[in-house]
C-alpha cells in the first residue's frame, strides 16, 4: 500500500532541508497562517506544542500527512521573540549571554484520517559570556533575522555556544529523532 504524501506546514527552508536529511521530500509546502501570540500566562512548553498543533490543523488535508513544527527559545518562563530587528536580536543575545536557556521544538503530525500526533524536544543551550563586540559582530552578520531568540545555531552563533545538551536539529527548527519517530508511529513509510 502506498502512503499518502507529506505536506510541510512551514515555509522554513531550514525545516525542508532537515526533512531531507532523513530522506523525506515534501510533496508540497503549505505554510499555515495562524496567530502566534502567546496566551496570557502560557508557559513556553505549552505554547510550542499549541503552535505546532494549530499549524498542522490549519494546513490539514484529507489526502496527505501534514507535518508542522514550532521552535521556542525560553529563558525561564519567558518566551523570547523571533528577532525582527537588530534591537530585538541584541536584547535576546544580552539576555542569553553566559546563561543556560531551553529550546523547545514541537512537532505535530496530522494523518489523512484526521488523527493528530505530537512530540516535543527540549534542548538546553548555554552561550559563553558575550562581549559587546561579539554581540555587535553577530548582529552585523544578519543571521539573527526572524530567528527565535535572535540566533541561528547552524551559523556563526555555534561558535558562541559553550555547550548543548539535547537535539542539535531541534535547535535548528525540527528535531529529527522525534520527527522520524512520529512519522513511523503514524504509519508513514520511511523506507
Amino acid at each position: 500500500m502506498v502512503n499518502p504524501s507529506l505536506i510541510l506546514a512551514s515555509a522554513s527552508p531550514r525545516r525542508r532541508e532537515l526533512l531531507g536529511r532523513i530522506g523525506i521530500e515534501p510533496l508540497a509546502i503549505n505554510a499555515a497562517d495562524i496567530d502566534e501570540i502567546p496566551l496570557k500566562g502560557e508557559v513556553p512548553r505549552t505554547y510550542a506544542v499549541r503552535m505546532a498543533r494549530e499549524k498542522a490543523i490549519a494546513a490539514a488535508s484529507s489526502e496527505a500527512f501534514v507535518l508542522a513544527g514550532d521552535t521556542v527559545v525560553a529563558c525561564g518562563r519567558r518566551i523570547l521573540p523571533k528577532a525582527e530587528d537588530e534591537t530585538a536580536a541584541r536584547e535576546c543575545l544580552k539576555l542569553l549571554s553566559g546563561r543556560r536557556h531551553r529550546v523547545l521544538s514541537a512537532v505535530a503530525l496530522r494523518t489523512p484520517s484526521g488523527n493528530l500526533h505530537e512530540r516535543l524536544s527540549e534542548t538546553i543551550v548555554r552561550f559563553k559570556c558575550l562581549s559587546a563586540a561579539e554581540i555587535e559582530s553577530y548582529i552585523a552578520g544578519g543571521e539573527w533575522s526572524g530567528k527565535a531568540g535572535g540566533y541561528a545555531i547552524q551559523g556563526s552563533a555555534e561558535g558562541l555556544i559553550a555547550w548543548i545538551s539535547g537535539s542539535h536539529s531541534g535547535v535548528m527548527g525540527l528535531p529529527l529523532y522525534e520527527t522520524r519517530s512520529l512519522l513511523a508511529a503514524a504509519g508513514f513509510d520511511l523506507a
